[in-house]
């Protein structure tokens, strides 16, 4: 099983870069990924997925940079009660693909997606899903040059409890990006 792999795996990209090392997230790594408090209310979110992949039903990773801590996140999500995003065996979801700002657009998220991916067809999936907003013109290149196809729009409605317990209600135009992998 692959626990964590390095930079060296893939095309040389900034020095920084080989300081990196992409591994599973540990219980201990969840406030980090809060962001200095950027993003505290999506802390439940984030205890619900970790809580999700000690059952086996999620792959939560974290990039992480000596010295400087987390630096990025992606979670895969292996099953999901709609199939057409996750069905346990073939297909999975991947979500909350983050980067804090002063590391993107350096070849980290391709470095995440490989190491992601090869994961994913070492457990014998088939295929990713995943949502991009509409308006995240960046994102939706580097999915696209990483080999995914847009297959529809999504209206990018959910909810979810923030730090507080109070409902939050999230309305994002999104694409429905997949990919067949081993391709």
């Amino acid at each position: 099983m692959m626990e964590q792999s390095t930079h060296s795996q893939v095309k040389q990209q900034p020095d920084w870069l080989d300081q990196v090392i992409i591994r599973r997230l540990r219980q201990s790594d969840l406030p980090a990924l809060e962001w200095d408090g950027e993003y505290t209310h999506f802390r439940a979110i984030y205890q619900n997925a970790y809580e999700r992949s000690l059952m086996g039903q999620s792959v939560l990773w974290v990039a992480e940079h000596q010295g400087h801590g987390v630096i990025g996140q992606l979670f895969i999500q292996l099953d999901s009660d709609v199939s057409e995003l996750a069905d346990g065996s073939e297909r999975a979801y991947l979500h909350a693909f983050r980067i804090r700002p002063e590391y993107r657009c350096e070849g980290l998220g391709s470095f995440m997606m490989k190491v992601v991916e090869a994961d994913l067809v070492r457990r014998a999936f088939k295929v990713v899903t995943l949502n991009i907003t509409q308006d995240n013109h960046k994102a939706l290149r580097l999915y696209k040059r990483l080999g995914y196809r847009v297959t529809g729009p999504d209206a990018g409605q959910w909810s979810y409890p923030d730090h507080n317990g109070v409902w939050q209600t999230v309305n994002e135009p999104s694409w429905r990006m997949e990919k067949l992998l081993g391709e």
